[in-house]
């Protein structure tokens, strides 16, 4: 990786402070990742919504088992943003073999139900390696940090779970006068389509919403630990310090 070239500065931080840093490069790049994300997720959402016809909870659990295959295009539009490089979809769409098929067993098995998954990604994705090579790697990042790469999923599941009720919660509040009983019945107890519906709707808006933070507050964390291995912030200053100023024209 060309140290020098990242857009960030980098420095020893608290784990915590790293996971900011994250969800600061989406409010600074959102444009970036929004638009060439999200024509990505609507279409699969749309096509997984239609899985309804088969059992109704299978858009659910569908969108739920998928999403560490969701943040690989997140993660690939985040690796360039820490350049300071803009991604439109096109970009995304040249790179889809590496990105959507790359190590596809892997992303929708057992990461899924990885307790840090956001935080290691960067080697399954980035780094290449395999075997023994990304065990070493992954053991080596997760060292004393296992405890704030699950801390940092957990609050983002509380986050996820936190939106869906609010949303959830619209329905009550525009239901007419004496019927709150009712929706409550028809929202908990009933099996309908139209229900199962309305239910994988919102999980859906609520996982395009968060996602894009999760992932970058992982990435964010990966990096500050490569910072801490790595001495990336000298190396960082140092290179800027020794690299010649461009000559003007005319001297």
């Amino acid at each position: 990786m060309q140290v020098d070239a990242l857009a960030v500065a980098l420095r020893p931080r608290p784990m915590a402070e790293a996971a900011d840093l994250g969800v600061a490069l989406v409010r600074r790049h959102a444009a970036s990742i929004w638009r060439t994300f999200l024509p990505m997720y609507v279409v699969v959402i749309a096509l997984l919504l239609c899985t309804i016809e088969f059992a109704y909870w299978l858009p659910g659990l569908l969108i739920f088992c998928l999403k560490p295959w969701f943040d690989r295009s997140l993660l690939f539009i985040l690796s360039r943003a820490v350049f300071g490089q803009s991604t439109r979809w096109k970009d995304l769409w040249e790179h889809r073999a590496q990105v959507w098929g790359g190590q596809l067993l892997r992303t929708l098995l057992w990461r899924r139900l990885s307790p840090w998954r956001s935080y290691t990604q960067a080697i399954e994705q980035l780094e290449g390696q395999r075997g023994g090579a990304r065990r070493k790697r992954r053991d080596q990042l997760l060292r004393g940090r296992r405890g704030a790469g699950a801390g940092m999923q957990l609050i983002f599941s509380n986050v996820e779970i936190a939106l869906e009720f609010a949303l959830l919660s619209i329905l009550f509040w525009f239901a007419p006068e004496g019927s709150l009983s009712e929706l409550w019945r028809w929202l908990i107890a009933t099996e309908s389509t139209l229900q199962s519906l309305c239910l994988a709707v919102v999980y859906a808006f609520v996982v395009g919403l968060v996602e894009p933070f999760f992932v970058a507050a992982g990435f964010a964390m990966y990096l500050n630990r490569r910072v801490e291995l790595e001495a990336w912030d000298i190396e960082q200053e140092f290179r800027r310090a020794f690299t010649p100023a461009p000559a003007k024209a005319g001297a």
